[in-house]
């Protein structure tokens, strides 16, 4: 964990005592130019995402650093106290999140300028973030499953995980007076409906209720659903453009890049990402052939997809 001190958000507010959460996997070489950079997608802690150190990054030549945005529960989040909901004028954009990995790399790491910035969904949102707002300050950036700005059919899934959550009879305003248990299972259901794709789910031997109970609602259920929800609000944000032309935003990325979608993504549909990579001067485009939908990003136990995304990744490193 990385102390921040006092730190300003775009919104206004201001975190007291910020913290970003952070794991390394590998070292870093003298010249301090091995490092890549992996931000945290939606509810992930960084032990979550160490499986690319092997399957997808050789951790005896690179520096695999991960770090966890703000909400995700250990980073400074709405659980710690340290800030608010939305309700309470609280929005983390990525913007924060890329000022805070900034700062990370080079208080504890004296890196400027990392070799790669990859990010997965909320992760690679992130990396276009660094792309954007500091063309000096990335060499190149692997956005998989994830696009520069916000879709309209993506903020309505969005929108209706936060109603489950906030339409539980336990919802304050403000937080939760008890856990709110009917309001996680119906943001389960809502999820898992998304997150993978419909062949997949004909592979299901049980019936998708008891799956979804079984494989999706405990992994939010660790999770202050308060943090669940201010991550939502981060990604409902998400617009690189700031509201302005996408295009030309894109069209000044100068760090080499790599757009990687899944064949199957209901969350971030392969025409978005080629879009983003069309106006991205010099971006490859890849599609990851998959039936695990948006997981395809994120294939820990998938030797199939690993093995796309590593040769994706090595052929970006050698340019």
């Amino acid at each position: 964990m990385h102390a921040l001190g006092p730190f300003p958000l775009s919104c206004g507010r201001t975190i007291t005592d910020a913290r970003v959460s952070y794991l390394r996997i590998g070292a870093l070489n003298a010249e301090g130019s091995n490092l890549i950079l992996v931000p945290s997608s939606y509810g992930a802690r960084v032990e979550d995402l160490a499986w690319l150190a092997g399957p997808v990054f050789d951790p005896q030549r690179w520096c695999v650093l991960i770090a966890g945005m703000f909400g995700n529960g250990a980073s400074s989040s709405p659980s710690h106290g340290a800030m608010g909901l939305a309700e309470q004028g609280w929005v983390v954009d990525q913007r924060d999140n890329v000022a805070a990995q900034r700062r990370l790399l080079a208080e504890l790491f004296g890196v400027e300028r990392p070799a790669l910035v990859y990010g997965w969904s909320m992760g690679a949102q992130q990396a276009y973030r660094w792309a954007v707002d500091h063309p000096e300050a990335v060499a190149r950036i692997c956005c998989v499953c994830g696009t520069a700005r916000t879709s309209p059919h993506n903020r309505l899934f969005l929108l209706s995980l936060r109603q489950a959550l906030t339409a539980d009879r336990h919802w304050t305003g403000s937080g939760f007076s008890a856990p709110p248990e009917q309001g996680l299972l119906t943001y389960a259901l809502i999820y898992a409906s998304w997150a993978a794709s419909q062949p997949f789910f004909r592979t299901i031997a049980e019936p998708v209720e008891e799956h979804v109970r079984q494989q999706w609602l405990p992994h939010y259920q660790r999770h202050d659903p308060r943090d669940l929800i201010a991550m939502l609000d981060t990604w409902l944000a998400h617009d690189v453009a700031d509201g302005g032309d996408l295009t030309a935003t894109l069209g000044q990325v100068r760090a080499r890049t790599a757009v990687v979608a899944g064949s199957h993504d209901l969350y971030f549909p392969p025409a978005d990402l080629e879009a983003d990579a069309r106006a991205i001067p010099g971006a490859s485009f890849h599609r990851i052939e998959s039936e695990l939908g948006h997981r395809a990003g994120n294939p820990h136990s998938s030797a199939p997809e690993q093995e796309q995304l590593r040769s994706i990744a090595e052929q970006l490193l050698a340019s």
